[in-house]
């Protein structure tokens, strides 16, 4: 085959035979592997993924890095120029840069692994035909020549020539800039023919919109249309989230700042007719403790670990900002069925003109065949698949599908669509054709001029209709879903919908139960409590959507706003509705995007569910939208920010609650690296106003960053989430990380870590060196108790209640990797050997003792705090 055959252009067996394949039978498996092994996987290329070495020398392209690797120039030039040996503290320098860069490469490498896993698990699905038998497989494995089936919701998975199509739209405005859906035929088109006008062509990535149709695959992956759009895009980045582009921007202000202050001290020391280079060498130190150089690479990890954890949860999050979103959701717009509900449908009640008819009437079984007729099920496997409501009407006829398809074989459909909320199907029945229309009961009833009672066709008069719509009130403040079904005869198929759809003669009303998940009331208990708004939107009956609130405890009120009422509405009117009604029912897609709109003028943040292919538009507009996984349109799924595995509104609960967790551990994360290296900076500046030596090396300061920095922050963004994160209020949308005191508990915590290393600095400096101009011992002892009393400092960060109360020892991750920063920080102390290269004295017992006492005080400082604010 050749990858520039014009398709379009051939009549659709010239195509079959072309691609060497079956128009009935499909691919046999064998062929399929083959061809798979010749034209690889059907996915568009993700531009050139960066390797390790890519990776890796791109952790030195840092404002950061480049002062580390700047002061190792400095002190290898200031070393050499007083006659010392400057390449050691040169080489430590750039050693932990190099450690620094490797830990960094590791943990973006994790993170885009995490994040790749999460878009294999959201990748959409193709419905294809292989050796005969319909199989659903992932869109990756369709090769060129397969048969592809389609249906209303689904994404077109490759370039396809089609073979046969009913009612098919397809919406192609992200290839051709067409607004209005594209209806597709079967018959060539002229070879010159734009892409817009290939209407016997169905295009990878497109939606279709209605109808039904198959078709030949031509072309995947890059081969496809959009595919050679791709592939002008390639190379293209993905861009940083918005908290990512906040600590980038944070970490810029920040780089400035401590060197304008570097600047100041270097003018200051000059001024003070010091040493130049030496004063270079300090200013440098100081920027080299000012800056948490791992700080934006842990908060990646940090949030990709979250979101693979969540995928495990059943809420897989396609796109990486949701983490943050989620946290500070303040409204949850959810559908009823399939989300508040079992989406197990069970036909419990039929009524018809002569008022509720017994399961086992003549009158019922050919009302149910009706029924069963007008859906759009099959058998996969054996097993019936389709609409839960569907399969419900199907498995109350009683009767075998393919036994009643092969009787009353299909030849014509309107679709169902939420705006018309009625589908009609022709079917052959004995000489002629049976039309059944299946809907809503008031909109089926108003194309209704006749009514079956006691088994004779009656005109439909006034009373029978008020009858018939009052016991579909009656039913459906029972909670029942009710379907309306009509039907009429006629020789031939009409040729406008218009007349298909009229002069109907109605049969009866059919009542199905979809009781409540049994988890869903706790759920909306805890949201309440969490401070988020359970809202139900629905296209459901208004008296059925108010008994569910009922029942699970969203709405006991009985108010209830319909799309009819929303029409009425100015925008101001709807935003006052919003306020005070938590039930919308009888909605169309349009109203869904008007009421997460109206939500969100109002300052909310909103997350929506959805499922259909005309919920694309509200789970865009919402700032996080929830595709149903199980039954949700692949359309859906590509729109949404977020997909339920398992179609339930518990789940997205717990979602919340697991971005809430998420979000604060990066705070936490944050704060702890923030503080620690504020104490650094006390440290350094303090000991130069006081005029004594600097009580660090920029090595020591070097080493300090690289144990606090890597794995205690690390360990701390894993931290298990309170078990009482949702009974507080939601986090503020782009709250700023410094908000709600943090900033100022940030200062006072790194000024009390500061002031404690240098008190160690003084003490030892006072009392135990022999020469106080070469404060060894007092170094020694504020580099192991800024060292230690960080790691301390860890345990702090865990929770805003006591860390005794949450158990010292709960989070096994921090207590290894504090154990074991504490014992590297110690080694360098203790033995000889270490202690030569980073300028350190084995300390004694009392001095010991003394790093110790004061490296606990801050957890006990702030456990003293935490009481005092309780």
């Amino acid at each position: 085959m050749e990858k520039q055959t014009a398709f379009h252009a051939l009549q659709a067996a010239a195509a079959v035979q072309t691609l060497q394949t079956d128009s009935e039978r499909g691919l046999t498996r064998r062929e399929a592997a083959a061809r798979r092994a010749q034209y690889g996987k059907n996915e568009i290329a993700r531009g050139k993924k960066r390797g390790i070495l890519r990776l890796f020398f791109s952790q030195f392209a840092d404002v950061m890095v480049v002062i580390l690797l700047v002061s190792a120039v400095v002190s290898f030039v200031v070393s050499r120029l007083n006659g010392e040996n400057g390449s050691v503290d040169a080489l430590i320098i750039l050693a932990i840069v190099t450690v620094n860069a490797v830990i960094g490469t590791v943990q973006e490498s994790r993170a885009e692994h995490a994040i790749e896993a999460l878009r294999r698990l959201s990748s959409p699905r193709a419905t294809v035909v292989r050796e005969g038998k319909r199989q659903v497989i992932p869109s990756e494995e369709v090769v060129p020549g397969d048969l592809v089936l389609l249906s209303a919701g689904d994404i077109v998975p490759a370039d396809l020539r089609l073979l046969s199509v009913l009612d098919l739209r397809t919406e192609e405005s992200s290839l051709t800039g067409e607004s209005e859906p594209c209806t597709k035929h079967t018959a060539p088109c002229e070879e010159a023919a734009p892409l817009a006008e290939r209407y016997c062509m169905a295009y990878a990535s497109t939606g279709v919109v209605a109808g039904h149709g198959e078709g030949i695959a031509v072309a995947t992956g890059m081969d496809t249309a959009v595919g050679r759009v791709a592939a002008m895009l390639a190379g293209e980045e993905a861009p940083k989230t918005p908290l990512q582009e906040r600590l980038a921007k944070t970490g810029r202000v920040l780089a400035l700042g401590v060197l304008g202050i570097c600047f100041v001290i270097f003018v200051m020391g000059l001024l003070r007719h010091n040493d130049p280079l030496e004063m270079l060498l300090l200013s440098v130190s100081l920027a080299v403790a000012a800056i948490p150089e791992g700080l934006t690479a842990v908060v990646t990890i940090v949030m990709a670990l979250g979101v693979s954890r969540m995928a495990k949860n059943r809420a897989i999050l396609r796109r990486l900002p949701a983490v943050e979103t989620l946290g500070s959701t303040t409204v949850i717009c959810s559908d009823k069925t399939g989300t508040l509900t079992q989406n197990r449908m069970m036909v419990v009640r039929l009524a018809g003109a002569e008022g509720a008819l017994p399961p086992e009437s003549g009158a019922a079984q050919e009302l149910c065949t009706l029924a069963a007729l007008c859906t759009d099920c099959s058998l996969e496997n054996g097993r019936l698949s389709g609409d839960p409501t569907e399969t419900a009407l199907v498995r109350a006829c009683g009767e075998d599908l393919q036994a009643l398809g092969n009787r009353c074989p299909r030849v014509g459909e309107i679709p169902f669509t939420s705006a018309r909320k009625r589908m009609t199907v022709a079917v052959r029945y004995g000489s002629g054709l049976r039309l059944i229309c299946k809907g809503a009961p008031e909109v089926v009833l108003a194309r209704c001029t006749q009514i079956l009672q006691d088994g004779q066709i009656r005109p439909l008069s006034p009373e029978l209709r008020r009858r018939m719509l009052g016991e579909n009130d009656a039913m459906a403040r029972d909670a029942l879903r009710v379907l309306a079904v009509a039907m009429k005869d006629v020789p031939t198929l009409p040729r406008e919908d218009e007349e298909a759809e009229s002069g109907l003669v109605f049969y009866g009303l059919v009542a199905m139960e979809d009781p409540p998940r049994k988890e869903v009331q706790k759920a909306v208990e805890r949201c309440r409590k969490a401070g988020i708004r359970p809202v139900m939107i629905t296209g459901d009956n208004g008296a059925t959507a108010a008994a569910i609130a009922r029942k699970i405890g969203l709405d006991d009120s009985g108010r209830v706003t319909t799309g009819v009422m929303l029409d009425a509405m100015t925008e101001e009117e709807l935003q006052a509705c919003t306020q005070t009604c938590s039930v919308f029912a009888r909605v169309s897609p349009e109203h869904k995007v008007r009421l997460v709109k109206a939500f969100r003028a109002r300052g909310e943040v909103v997350a929506m569910t959805g499922d259909g292919v005309n919920d694309a538009p509200a789970l865009k507009a919402a700032d996080i939208g929830c595709a149903m996984g199980q039954i949700g349109t692949e359309v859906a799924k590509s729109a949404a920010d977020m997909v339920l595995t398992d179609d339930n509104f518990a789940t997205i609960v717990a979602a919340v609650r697991e971005g809430r967790g998420i979000y604060r551990n990066i705070c936490r994360t944050i704060h702890f690296l923030l503080s620690c290296n504020m104490g650094e900076i006390l440290l350094i500046f303090s000991g130069y106003l006081l005029g004594t030596a600097v009580p660090l090396s920029a090595i020591q300061l070097l080493w300090v960053n690289l144990v606090t920095d890597s794995f205690p922050a690390l360990a701390l963004g894993v931290e298990p989430i309170a078990g009482n994160v949702m009974e507080q209020a939601p986090v503020k949308e782009n709250r700023s990380i410094f908000s709600g005191g943090a900033g100022i508990s940030m200062v006072v915590e790194g000024c009390f870590i500061g002031a404690l290393s240098l008190l160690a600095f003084t003490i030892g400096r006072v009392f135990f060196d022999v020469d106080p101009a070469f404060p060894q011992t007092g170094s020694t002892m504020a580099f192991a108790v800024l060292g230690l009393s960080q790691l301390v400092h860890a345990y702090n960060m865990r929770s805003e209640d006591s860390v005794f109360s949450i158990g010292l020892f709960s989070n096994a991750k921090l207590n290894l990797a504090c154990g074991f920063c504490a014992l590297l920080q110690i080694a360098v102390i203790a033995v000889p050997s270490l202690a030569g290269i980073f300028r350190t004295v084995v300390l004694g017992p009392v001095q010991w003792l003394i790093v110790l006492g004061l490296s606990l005080l801050p957890l006990l400082v702030c456990e003293a705090e935490k009481r005092l604010q309780r």
